[in-house]
Parts: C-alpha cells; sequence; structure tokens
C-alpha cells in the first residue's frame, strides 16, 4: 500500500471519529433529534464527503486496496449525491449511514491500516 493510500484511509478514520464526537457531544440518540440539529447536519454531511472524496483518490490510485472497501462505489456515489444534489439529502438514508454502516467501514479501514505491511 502507498503511503498516499494510507493517508486517505487515515483521513477516512478521522471524519468518521468526527461524525461520532459530534453526534456524542450533541447527545443525539434518535432520527428526530439528528433531523432537527440543521448544524450536526451539515457537519455530518461535510464528513460524508471527505470519506467519499478519499475512497474516490483511492480507487484512481490503489484499485487493490478499494476492492477490500466493500461499499466504495456506493460512497463515492454518496459524496457525489450530497455536493451535486445537495437540495434532495434524505435525512432518513444519511441516519442509515450513520448506524448502519460508517461502524463497519470503520472496521474496514482498521483492518487496512494494520495489515498494511503485510
Amino acid at each position: 500500500m502507498e503511503c498516499k493510500t494510507a493517508k486517505w484511509l487515515i483521513d477516512i478514520l478521522e471524519a468518521i471519529q468526527e461524525i461520532d464526537d459530534f453526534v456524542q457531544k450533541n447527545q443525539i440518540r434518535s432520527f428526530p433529534n439528528y433531523q432537527q440539529n440543521k448544524m450536526l447536519k451539515r457537519a455530518v454531511e461535510r464528513n460524508l464527503e471527505i470519506i467519499g472524496e478519499a475512497v474516490n483518490r483511492i480507487k484512481q490510485n490503489d484499485e487493490q486496496t478499494l476492492l477490500k472497501i466493500e461499499h466504495a462505489r456506493s460512497i463515492i456515489a454518496l459524496r457525489n449525491h450530497v455536493i451535486h444534489a445537495y437540495d434532495s439529502i434524505s435525512d432518513e438514508n444519511i441516519w442509515s449511514i450513520l448506524i448502519k454502516h460508517l461502524p463497519k467501514l470503520r472496521e474496514e479501514v482498521k483492518n487496512l491500516l494494520e495489515n498494511r505491511s503485510k
């Protein structure tokens, strides 16, 4: 794995951690709480953009690592949707990503970083 790829993987982990910190700091425990907090939603969306851009850069530079990120193409598509179709972002979809998909992505990325020299 190239150093650039490791840097992008670290960026993904940092963005996920920021999202977790924002959610915990604001004591968001339910979808209605998330939906009502506009500043939190924008912070989460920005970090999802960062995650998507990092995955996109991995796609362009390290196809082998990309293949190890299960939903890589969906992550990139989400980034494009958040940026280009900002007026049709579904709070429900974003909440689902936070609850169901980010924990799995975190584990995938951690494993990639831990096994990068193998």
